[in-house]
């Protein structure tokens, strides 16, 4: 009893470590500015209100002017950012730039993480290892290499940028992510299916894919997230707003003539929404896809 005890405690604390900022981002989302800023904090609204959200969907058919900004009583709730336009087209642009890098990364990782699973040739294992290596290096230190590169393809300020940066970021996570999958699954289906047959494509297509959902669903997640949340780099190659992302408009709301921290959380909940939907519909996947293959057999 004292151990279950202590698991418990012990889990209750580091769940309200967790979901305390999450929860007080959703509550003061629906406060006004006063209330946000009182002391002590007011975990749950006294006057809730829609209006952090409505300043959202609404700001782009109202001029925000300098003028109206300085007058705007952000204690009131009555500020709107000069950026809050751009918030829902550059969620549009993440989810975009976000779909596009799963896609694009499942079509090649998964092939690759077969072929080096299943597929017995010289340098297999340093080349497995290798790729993962890439994953030790800071992403501040691929900064200058990757505007370069982009620089030279003219693809600055381009969403295509964005995509081949991040590709370039979780493809090889993912196929270490995938060869432990596709080792943990037995050699003998491979076999059985070349005797009938089988191409290593059918095989791979067949065979191994439908056994294989709940790796592929993780590494899935993996790439959204990290397209989805991306910071440094957008921040780097997009400048305006038909190619800025989501975490570049947010951010944009600290930097303007007044600060809304009400209305800042508000963009917050609507940033966190699609990944937290996705989270819920596969969770059973992502859990079981990222250990199944920590045990071979």
């Amino acid at each position: 009893m004292i151990k279950k005890l202590i698991i418990f405690v012990a889990s209750l604390v580091l769940s309200i470590y967790i979901l305390g900022p999450l929860v007080w981002m959703v509550s003061s989302s629906f406060q006004p500015e006063n209330e946000i800023t009182a002391k002590p904090p007011h975990w749950i609204p006294k006057t809730p209100t829609l209006e952090n959200f409505r300043a959202i969907f609404v700001s782009e058919k109202e001029a925000v002017t300098y003028e109206n900004r300085k007058q705007g009583d952000t204690a009131m709730g009555g500020f709107i950012p000069s950026t809050a336009k751009n918030l829902l087209p550059s969620m549009w642009n993440s989810f975009v730039v976000a779909i596009t890098v799963v896609l694009l990364n499942l079509l090649i990782s998964t092939p690759a993480a077969y072929a080096m699973a299943k597929i017995r040739f010289i340098g297999r294992s340093t080349s497995i290892y290798f790729m993962l290596a890439t994953r030790v290096i800071p992403e501040i230190a691929l900064v200058v290499p990757f505007f370069l590169f982009i620089q030279k393809l003219g693809l600055m300020d381009n969403k295509l940028s964005l995509i081949i940066t991040y590709l370039a970021i979780t493809i090889p996570f993912s196929v270490f992510i995938l060869v432990s999958y596709f080792e943990s699954l037995p050699d003998e289906l491979d076999k059985a299916a070349r005797i009938d047959g089988c191409s290593r494509w059918q095989s791979l297509t067949y065979i191994y894919l439908p056994l294989a959902v709940p790796s592929l669903v993780a590494v899935s997640m993996f790439a959204f997230l990290t397209s989805w949340n991306e910071f440094l780099l957008a921040l780097m190659f997009t400048q305006t707003d038909q190619s800025q992302t989501m975490p570049i408009v947010v951010a944009s709301f600290a930097s303007d003539f007044n600060i809304s921290f009400s209305f800042i959380n508000a963009a917050g909940v609507m940033a966190v929404i699609p990944p937290v939907v996705l989270a819920m519909i596969f969770q059973k996947y992502i859990v079981s896809g990222l250990t199944a293959g920590a045990v071979k057999g």
